[in-house]
């Protein structure tokens, strides 16, 4: 009996210690930084690997950027908590939290000083469209489904115009921002939706707006809800404190040349885009 008893001690113990080796080893592993593939996968490695290492720092634990393969399974991997931290665009994020509920937030982007994102509906520099009734018949490029500027808003936008999916000549939803810009450069399409920073780089190859898009918040960066708090907390200031942070300006202009900040966010921020997404979930067509 005694040695039953001594058997069942051991195996206790050693299931403890696998339970704290466990528990350790998680401790040290990578912290995933999810990101929407709304460029190049190569290229957003490459934007965001100066502020993983950053957040590294200030954790005392390696960040590895990740790139989801498309914007839905982007909103389902945050909603399901599968990864530590993500970046998000507006449009994604209201569709997350409609499905999974609110995440802990930490920051949202600036750029040139505002927590705004723009967007432009493009047509070539030397296109005939004036005007959105133009469109008609046309041949449009937005980008994935749930991208803010890239479908969501000029989807309202035409909507509200009398330009529906069903006016258009064709559609197609392409890859990322870039996509639509060259798709419109290369004469595939008559015109497309593009985020502002995009058009900005592209538009002297040819391009023109043919209507500026609402401006809706900027991109947010949230955690999984069951990340601890104190690493809620310190990546929230570390953002924040970004800007000031001897090597911060280098890191948010790899990011977006004109990011200058990363600013406090709420849930409420999105509550406009929330509205002018359930109008076009209204009209599917």
């Amino acid at each position: 009996m005694r040695q039953f008893a001594f058997s069942l001690f051991t195996l206790f113990c050693l299931f403890a210690g696998a339970a704290t080796v466990n528990a350790a080893e998680s401790a040290r592993a990578p912290l995933i930084l999810a990101v929407h593939p709304y460029l190049p996968s190569a290229e957003i490695q490459q934007r965001f690997a100066p502020l993983a290492e950053y957040l590294g720092q200030q954790l005392g634990r390696q960040v590895q950027v990740r790139v989801g393969r498309d914007y839905e399974q982007h909103i389902d991997t945050v909603g399901l908590n599968s990864v530590d931290i993500a970046f998000m665009g507006p449009a994604s994020y209201v569709k997350m939290t409609a499905r999974y509920g609110v995440k802990p937030l930490l920051a949202r982007i600036e750029i040139k000083g505002k927590p705004i994102l723009s967007g432009y509906i493009i047509t070539s520099a030397n296109s005939a469209l004036r005007n959105l009734s133009d469109l008609r018949g046309k041949r449009f490029a937005f980008v994935d489904p749930d991208s803010t500027m890239g479908t969501i808003v000029p989807r309202y936008v035409m909507q509200q115009a009398g330009v529906g999916l069903k006016q258009l000549g064709a559609y197609q939803h392409l890859g990322g921002h870039k996509d639509v810009a060259l798709g419109v450069l290369n004469g595939d399409f008559d015109a497309g939706a593009v985020k502002s920073e995009v058009y900005d780089e592209l538009a002297p190859r040819g391009l023109r707006v043919l209507v500026k898009l609402p401006d809706v918040s900027e991109h947010l960066f949230v955690t999984r809800a069951d990340l601890p708090a104190k690493q809620v907390k310190l990546l929230r200031q570390a953002l924040l404190q970004l800007k000031s942070a001897p090597n911060g300006p280098a890191i948010l202009r790899a990011i977006n040349k004109e990011m200058t900040a990363m600013a406090p966010v709420a849930d409420a921020d999105y509550n406009s885009l929330r509205k002018l997404q359930r109008a076009v979930e209204a009209k599917p067509e």
